[in-house]
């Protein structure tokens, strides 16, 4: 396999180990705000887009959509660390991008300007990047080009589509919010649901009540955040995280709660929707990222200012 074009280890900050760490891939656009460079190079080419970017190169970017998911993915590190300064179960973070480094030099800039404790910056000029998750030991990628996101999952990594919006900065406290199925577990019951209906899909969940649903696209990445949430008490971990499913608590929470405690997976808060949108919760919780494999979720959370990011 070919190494990527150029990757630039940041030595301001402290290298982790890999084979330990959380690795969590981002690419620029879903972490900084270059919709308007990103329009620049559909419409002049690459060219114009690294002129642009290297006239810019001392000029922060704005943040994006998973910024604040970043920063308080940093204070979770900060939190591991004053407890055990030796702690290698810490989040990592490598920022994934088609930029040459030539164009690249302004993302590093932003990020050291920010002061965002990325470790890596690979510069990729093939076309499909994803290609380099694996190597990387990635547990999580987020972009915001759907066709890598789709490549990224076929490769068996948990990835989802980041929307650029608006977002409104939470606490420092990392809040993750996860949909149910077709998220943390698999979609065999949206499945039978499409095919024979809620009163199907009812009947579906009473038979197989007592067994555990398959993993979805999200699992891996749930389990290796539950994995560093324990080595905290409830009172003082500064990760929460959220299950919010359409599925009613009465007829379809069961198996939910049972398949969670079969894989040993805690959760903080668990909300039943029955159905009802999610983006009065969501608006609640205040998360920095949510996961749902539905746009109208998507939508409703975008429309509360919550960063969300789609499971296609």
């Amino acid at each position: 396999m070919a190494k990527p074009e150029s990757t630039v280890i940041n030595t301001d900050v402290k290298q982790k180990d890999p084979s330990r760490a959380l690795v969590i891939a981002v690419t620029t656009r879903a972490i900084f705000d270059l919709e308007e460079e990103h329009k620049l190079y559909l419409e002049k080419g690459k060219e114009e887009y690294t002129r642009h970017q290297q006239a810019n190169q001392d000029k922060p970017l704005p943040p994006g959509t998973a910024f604040a998911f970043i920063q308080a993915v940093q204070y979770v590190n900060e939190k591991i660390l004053e407890s055990n300064p030796a702690e290698k179960d810490l989040f990592d973070i490598l920022v994934l991008s088609n930029n040459s480094p030539e164009s690249g030099v302004r993302i590093i800039n932003s990020a050291k300007h920010y002061g965002l404790e990325i470790s890596k910056f690979c510069f990729v000029s093939d076309e499909d990047s994803t290609q380099y998750l694996k190597s990387h030991g990635v547990k999580l990628f987020l972009s915001a080009d759907r066709t890598d996101v789709c490549n990224a999952l076929q490769r068996g990594v948990s990835a989802a589509l980041v929307f650029q919006q608006e977002v409104q900065a939470p606490s420092t406290l990392l809040r993750v919010v996860f949909d149910g199925d077709a998220v943390l577990f698999s979609d065999e019951t949206d499945q039978v649901f499409r095919e024979q209906g809620l009163e199907g899909a009812l009947q579906y969940e009473r038979a197989m009540e007592a067994v555990p649903m398959g993993e979805g696209p999200l699992k891996a990445f749930a389990m290796h955040l539950g994995k560093m949430r324990k080595k905290f008490s409830h009172e003082e971990s500064p990760i929460r995280t959220y299950l919010v499913t359409a599925r009613s608590g009465r007829d379809m929470g069961i198996r939910a709660i049972k398949t969670l405690r079969e894989w040993g997976l805690a959760i903080d808060e668990a909300f039943f929707m029955d159905g009802a949108p999610k983006g009065p919760i969501l608006a609640q919780i205040q998360p920095h990222i949510f996961f749902d494999d539905g746009l109208h979720n998507i939508q409703g959370a975008q429309n509360v200012g919550v960063p969300s990011a789609w499971v296609p």
